[in-house]
């Protein structure tokens, strides 16, 4: 999965960091290496902090990687790991993630979604994501939707089938759901 965000990086977002005058030469590729790494790090923090019911639908839907608040938080992430690992500057670090993590984040979807691509699929980036790898999580939404939509209802049978309980997915959507 890393692999794969990093050859998104390198190919769609690579002139933003290679062309940027506040970025040396010699850091480009560390640049790259830290966006790809915060960019999956962030998704996991995203799924784990309360945000798994709008990857899940991002996923599933492929719903508007622009306006998802899963994307919003992933370039935060990125910003923070670009200043803090990089000494990047806030608004460098606002500007690389900014222009760079909206565009990977759709041609990950994209790729998700392409059958003819089989490098990356919705499993595989829920379960680097939560941790959970193997788990069937597109078989289990796509049975979960009752009405063809995804909707907080599935996403409790989808958490459910993994044990629900206080703890794992159900105590998060839980959380996200009222619980808190």
């Amino acid at each position: 999965m890393l692999e794969t965000l990093m050859n998104l990086v390198r190919q769609h977002a690579g002139p933003t960091i290679t062309s940027n005058p506040a970025i040396p030469n010699n850091q480009s590729d560390s640049v790259m290496q830290t966006v790809a790494g915060s960019i999956m790090s962030g998704l996991g923090q995203q799924a784990q902090g309360g945000g798994l019911s709008d990857l899940l639908g991002m996923v599933v839907n492929g719903g508007n990687v622009q306006q998802s608040p899963v994307t919003a938080g992933v370039q935060e992430h990125v910003e923070q790991n670009l200043m803090q690992k990089l000494g990047i500057s806030p608004q460098v670090a606002m500007s690389i993630a900014t222009a760079v993590v909206p565009m990977v984040l759709s041609k990950l979807m994209n790729k998700a979604s392409d059958p003819n691509d089989s490098s990356v699929d919705g499993n595989s980036i829920l379960g680097a994501a939560t941790g959970k790898q193997g788990v069937d999580w597109m078989g289990m939404a796509g049975s979960a939707m009752a009405d063809g939509k995804l909707d907080m209802n599935d996403l409790m049978r989808v958490a459910g089938q993994q044990g629900g309980g206080s703890g794992g997915l159900g105590g998060m959507l839980g959380g996200l759901f009222g619980g808190r």
